[in-house]
């Protein structure tokens, strides 16, 4: 099994994540497309020490990048919306503002 920090690669700090953090109280992270939801649960629990009450994934597929007459992809990624349970501390790896 991987270790918490190879299943979950980083938080994804974006405005429609902040809106999310807010409004549902859900959390968007960066994590290994290997990994599967209950990977990602055990993670999050185990990494900031809360309940988590549902995970979802999604696949991201890479864009297109050009430099010059050279085309090539990014790579592929997966993200994961996590929803902590009701009247769990949300974890501050960022202040919004």
């Amino acid at each position: 099994m991987p270790t918490l920090y190879e299943v979950i690669r980083r938080p994804l700090i974006t405005e429609k994540g902040l809106q999310l953090k807010e409004t549902e109280g859900s959390l968007v992270f960066d994590v290994d497309p290997a990994a599967s939801k209950t990977e990602v649960k055990q993670a999050i629990e185990t990494l900031f020490k809360v309940k988590v009450a549902s995970v979802r994934t999604a696949n991201v597929l890479g864009k297109e990048r050009r430099r010059g007459k050279f085309s090539g992809y990014k790579p592929d990624w997966k993200k994961a919306y996590v929803r902590l349970k009701s009247g769990e501390k949300m974890p501050e790896y960022v202040s919004n503002y």
